[in-house]
């Protein structure tokens, strides 16, 4: 799913990864269509726990804020 915020559209993503989901997130920051990943974000217990992360690490990163603290960073 492609969600907009500000202007800028930016794609959530969740991996299987053994027993855990990794948080990503890709954005479409310029009209040029440039894009840019965010990389791995993070490592959930559930797909909706790093879905909704990677939806809050990637409008941080649009509004300039620091990124949200992972509850565990992927190996």
């Amino acid at each position: 799913m492609i969600i907009y915020h500000r202007g800028a559209a930016f794609q959530p993503s969740a991996t299987r990864v053994g027993n855990a989901f990794v948080a990503t997130a890709s954005m479409i920051l310029e009209e040029d269509g440039h894009a840019t990943s965010l990389g791995q974000l993070g490592a959930f217990a559930s797909k909706d726990g790093a879905l909704g992360f990677a939806v809050r690490c990637a409008t941080a990163f649009i509004d300039g804020d620091e990124l949200p603290a992972p509850p565990f960073q992927p190996t």
